[in-house]
């Protein structure tokens, strides 16, 4: 493979990437908008929030490493979110909050940035 072929193919590659994760947003947001629908007892909810537990929990451990290619102040700023999403997530599940409107929102951005 010629240095283009190959960097036509990583650059395909972080393209489907970003693609996959812009789809993952979308969808945990368009589950969270239903969940704010019906309420944090529906199984509506129950399936936003595990839905969104596990998208945050795969991109923390993705952002750990040192390895990882994103600007470190970008990596501790999810970090950062991704723990506040942790906290949102516990407090709805706990009865503390009812609205996912903060949680809509802040996925809801970060859709927007992947594009």
């Amino acid at each position: 493979m010629d240095q283009l072929s190959c960097t036509q193919v990583l650059d395909d590659s972080a393209l489907e990437t970003r693609h996959r994760e812009r789809e993952a947003f979308e969808r945990a947001v368009a589950l969270l908008e239903l969940a704010e629908e019906s309420g944090p007892e529906s199984s509506d909810a129950a399936e936003a929030l595990f839905f969104l537990q596990r998208l945050w929990a795969i991109l923390m451990g993705d952002l750990g490493p040192d390895e990882n290619a994103l600007p470190e102040p970008l990596r501790t700023s999810l970090i950062s979110t991704g723990m506040w999403i942790a906290k949102e997530v516990e407090a709805i599940r706990a009865g503390r909050t009812k609205s996912f409107l903060g949680l809509i929102h802040v996925n809801a951005i970060i859709c927007e940035g992947i594009r």
